[in-house]
C-alpha cells in the first residue's frame, strides 16, 4: 500500500512526494530531524521530540514552518491516515531549497524552510525478539563532528559504524573518543554495577535523547543510582550489565562488548526491568 506523506503542507502519495535537487540537506546536510516511536496507534514521548527539535533549529540558526500544535496534527494524521498501530513517525526539516547552491545560508525570507515527514510500519515494535537475546556491540573510533547534540541528518559515519558492527557480527557500536566512551551510533550507552547506572553526561558530544531522559527519571524513582560521567569500554567489560536506549529500541540489553561477556551472556534482570518500566509508563502518557 503506498503511504501518505507529509511535504511542505501537502499530504500526498509517496510516489508523487519531490523535494529540490537544491534542497540544503541534499547538498549540505543541512538539515535535522526526530522519529518518534507509535505504539498502540499513540505517539511516545513526543513533547521531548517536540522541544528537542526546536532546539535543534535554534542552534543552527534555522526557522521552523509549523508551530508545535501543528506539528502534533501532522504527526496524528499521518498516523491516522497511514494505519499505524506501531511504527515511527519521521520529521526532517532544512534550511530549504534555495535558486543554486552556495556555501552561504540563503535569506530565510526568500528561501523558507523544507518540511518532511513520513511513516513507518513496524508492527510489534516493542516486542522485538533482541530484547530477549540482547545485542553485541563493538567498540569504535568516534570521529563524527563536534556538535553531536544536535540532531543533524549528518549521519554517514554512524551508518558506516552500523556496517563496521555488522561486518564483525556484532549488532552495533559504541563509539569511543580519547579512550572514553560517547554513544552508539544511534543510541546512548550505559552499563550497570550493582544497583548503579553510569552513562555519559550531557554536553556538545552527546545527543540529549529524550528516551535517556525518561529512562534514568524512572531509574532514579525505582532507586536505582545514577552517575554521569565519562567511562571506558574496559569498565563497562566489566560491568553486571549494560544496555542503550533509543526512540526505536527503546532499552535494549547489551550481552557482549568487543567479544566479552557481560555477566552470562544474556540479557541483565535491571535493563529488562528498566524496559519494561519505560513501556508501560510511556504507553500511559502517550497522545
Amino acid at each position: 500500500m503506498t503511504r501518505t506523506v507529509y511535504v511542505n503542507g501537502d499530504y500526498l502519495p509517496e510516489t508523487e512526494a519531490k523535494v529540490s535537487i537544491f534542497d540544503r540537506a541534499f547538498l549540505m546536510a543541512d538539515g535535522v530531524y526526530e522519529v518518534t516511536s507509535v505504539l498502540g496507534g499513540k505517539l511516545i514521548d513526543f513533547e521531548g521530540h517536540a522541544k528537542r527539535l526546536q532546539r535543534s533549529l535554534d542552534e543552527l540558526e534555522m526557522d521552523s514552518p509549523v508551530t508545535p500544535e501543528e506539528l502534533l496534527q501532522i504527526h496524528r494524521d499521518l498516523v491516522e491516515q497511514n494505519g499505524i498501530v506501531d511504527g515511527l513517525v519521521y520529521l526532517q526539516i532544512t534550511r530549504g531549497a534555495p535558486d543554486d547552491r552556495d556555501f552561504v545560508f540563503p535569506d530565510p525570507e526568500t528561501t523558507p524552510p523544507t518540511i518532511v515527514l513520513f511513516t513507518q510500519n513496524k508492527p510489534g515494535l516493542a516486542e522485538s525478539p533482541a530484547a530477549k537475546t540482547g545485542i553485541k556491540v563493538i567498540s569504535i573510533e568516534d570521529a563524527r563532528w563536534g556538535r553531536r547534540d544536535i540532531k543533524t541528518v549528518q549521519l554517514l559515519y554512524p551508518s558506516m559504524g552500523k556496517m563496521m558492527a555488522k561486518k564483525a557480527g556484532a549488532d552495533d557500536a559504541w563509539m569511543v573518543e580519547d579512550g572514553f566512551v560517547t554513544e552508539g551510533t544511534s543510541n546512548n550507552a550505559y552499563f550497570i554495577k550493582g544497583n548503579k547506572i553510569v552513562t555519559r553526561a550531557l554536553s556538545n558530544d552527546i545527543l540529549h535523547g529524550i528516551t535517556r531522559a525518561a529512562v534514568l527519571r524512572f531509574a532514579k524513582e525505582a532507586q536505582m543510582e545514577v552517575e554521569e560521567r565519562n567511562f571506558t569500554i574496559e569498565e563497562a567489560q566489566g560491568a553486571d550489565e549494560a544496555f542503550i536506549t533509543s526512540a526505536s529500541t527503546f532499552v535494549m540489553p547489551v550481552v557482549e562488548i568487543d567479544g566479552v561477556a557481560l555477566g552470562d551472556g544474556t540479557p541483565g534482570q535491571r535493563a529488562l526491568r528498566l524496559r519494561e518500566i519505560y513501556l508501560d509508563e510511556s504507553r500511559k502518557a502517550a497522545i
